[in-house]
């Protein structure tokens, strides 16, 4: 039994978080791997700074908010959001420039790119390097560019150019989501199906959840509160009941078709064995403690 689950539960651990995007009534979610992604390809901008970990979630002491529709589940509910980043910097420049520059880059793409509502950023120096900052700044693009684990579960997944794989509403569905502009492709990461629909009698009613990738140059957000309309829209015409809609993003920056890529580099592992707070999600694809000991 503990072989049959162990893969799923790595598989959910990869994902960690799911953070909401938007507020309350937007209906959104994103991976946390997704949007650490995202940060990490501001942070490469940065010279001078090799960002090595991040963790997204909720901030303490705030107030969350009852989401408008269902979440996905194990999804964050909506409220403010903390950012937690460990780098590395060059003395060619001072500290505190290159902390704030840091802080200002992953604030902004979560904030304006992304969506996030991202109260702080908390950064935590490891290393100094002496030396030019382009070359730490490679480093950071490197890993800003390999393939996310939720990639890599998306293109193991049918495709959505052509939903041909899903038949009756759930197909139509797909069709209507596929098609909404900055979608690059519906990628499944939690279960095998990235349209999932629920029927409820009493009182009537019917739910919708689309996981699905961005395409570069376009807001997630945006892009999936179209989804979430037209999706809504094309289940209302058989039921006498409200159709709600909740969106996933599981990339962005994604494109349309990727082909087979390099497989993912792991972090070094956790020393403990269970995964909680105190772990942070490592850019290269693992779980890092933070108080390794």
């Amino acid at each position: 039994m503990t072989e049959a689950w162990t893969p799923a539960a790595r598989h959910q651990l990869d994902l960690s978080r799911l953070l909401p995007l938007g507020g309350p009534d937007d209906g959104t979610w994103i991976t946390e791997q997704a949007a650490v992604r995202a940060l990490s390809r501001a942070a490469a901008e940065i010279p001078g700074v090799w960002l090595e970990s991040v963790r997204i979630g909720a901030a303490p002491l705030e107030a969350v908010s009852e989401p408008a529709v269902r979440p996905p589940t194990g999804a964050l509910p909506p409220g403010p959001l903390r950012i937690e980043a460990a780098f590395t910097a060059s003395t060619g420049q001072p500290l505190p420039e290159s902390a704030e520059q840091l802080r200002s880059a992953l604030l902004e793409a979560a904030t304006d790119r992304l969506g996030l509502a991202t109260l702080t950023a908390d950064l935590r120096v490891t290393d100094l390097h002496d030396g030019p900052g382009t070359g730490v700044r490679s480093r950071t693009a490197a890993r800003a560019t390999r393939p996310a684990p939720e990639a890599a579960a998306a293109r193991s997944s049918p495709r959505v150019a052509g939903t041909t794989f899903l038949w009756g509403l759930v197909g139509e569905l797909a069709d209507v989501a596929a098609g909404v502009p900055g979608v690059a492709r519906l990628a499944p990461v939690l279960g095998s199906r990235p349209i999932k629909v629920e029927h409820h009698d009493d009182p009537p009613s019917r739910h919708i959840e689309v996981q699905l990738a961005v395409l570069p140059g376009h807001h997630p957000l945006e892009v999936a509160r179209a989804v979430r309309a037209a999706v809504a829209a094309a289940a209302t015409t058989d039921t006498p009941g409200p159709v709600t809609a909740a969106v996933l993003i599981t990339e962005t920056a994604a494109q349309p078709d990727q082909g087979e890529t390099e497989p993912m580099q792991k972090g070094r592992p956790s020393t403990r064995g269970t995964p909680s707070d105190q772990h942070i999600y490592d850019l290269r694809g693992g779980l890092w403690d933070l108080n390794p000991r």
